[in-house]
């Protein structure tokens, strides 16, 4: 396990995935699904990650956090696009850290290199959803000062209601 750094912080590191990590971000997402309950809903598999994460221009971006060699959780980002501010944002699709290094400011850590990323890149916010029933991720949101979007209301279509629209049947 990795000591502390000198101002007692773990020593972390917050990097880029690269193609080889391809394999643990499958691992991670599916860890991050079971938490969540919804394992079964995990339909992608290394190829499609492969060819999503690391196309040209890049579908999504990965940061992994790690304690010496050991990943220890990850972030899934893409960027968005706000009509308002006419700027693109950035959309933080999962973040996830093994129970064992929760509560040791490695989530905070991932968003912080995030908000990073966002104002590096001119964008004009972060975003993300978070599951109604996660208390201890929303007092952990709310103690960064994000603010819950409560008038608004997720839509989605997707398989036979996504085909029927698109006149697929």
């Amino acid at each position: 396990m990795a000591e502390p750094a000198e101002d007692g912080a773990l020593a972390l590191e917050i990097a880029a995935a690269t193609i080889e990590d391809v394999p643990l971000i499958l691992r991670f997402i599916r860890e991050l699904a079971e938490y969540e309950k919804r394992l079964d809903e995990v339909v992608a598999g290394e190829a499609e990650l492969r060819r999503s994460l690391f196309a040209d221009p890049p579908q999504a971006e990965v940061l992994l956090a790690r304690v010496d060699a050991e990943a220890i959780g990850f972030a899934l980002y893409f960027h968005n696009y706000s009509t308002f501010l006419g700027r693109r944002g950035i959309w933080l699709e999962d973040l996830f850290v093994r129970p064992q290094w929760r509560g040791r400011g490695v989530g905070r850590r991932l968003l912080q290199r995030l908000a990073q990323i966002a104002l590096e890149r001119d964008c004009g916010r972060l975003e993300w959803w978070v599951l109604d029933w996660n208390d201890d991720a929303i007092a952990f949101y709310r103690r960064l000062g994000a603010v819950a979007m409560s008038e608004w209301t997720v839509q989605r279509l997707a398989g036979k209601a996504l085909k029927r629209l698109a006149g697929g049947g």
